[in-house]
């Protein structure tokens, strides 16, 4: 039942939904996931430590980025399960809308110039 668990509360903060949603439509950054959530980075980093955890997002290193994306290959069933699910699920709300609309506008090499 573990794993079950695991995988229903990662899906139960709507910021890490959010990042779920994002990134069905390409992998991110922290600090591009920051931008379009509009939260502080360390909270972007422990909702992804949480989703990682679940088998629901995973990571690789390109030089100093770590890209994240939805976990292509989890052993957990359930994490299986749920990212077919969520992929068809949310796309008319509001929230997810606006949020997936700035995604185009969001650029990490101008996000860290800063």
């Amino acid at each position: 039942m573990k794993p079950f668990i695991k995988v229903m509360k990662a899906l139960s903060d709507p910021s890490r939904v959010k990042i779920v949603k994002a990134l069905q439509h390409r992998s991110l950054c922290v600090c591009e996931l920051k931008e379009a959530l509009g939260l502080a980075q360390s909270t972007v980093s422990k909702h992804l430590k949480v989703l990682e955890e679940a088998e629901l997002v995973s990571f690789e290193k390109d030089g100093l980025w770590v890209n994240f994306q939805l976990n292509s290959r989890p052993e957990n069933t359930y994490a299986v399960a749920m990212l077919e699910q969520v992929s068809d699920w949310l796309e008319a709300d509001e929230d997810i809308r606006e949020m997936l609309d700035r995604l185009p506008d969001i650029d990490r090499e101008f996000i860290t110039r800063g």
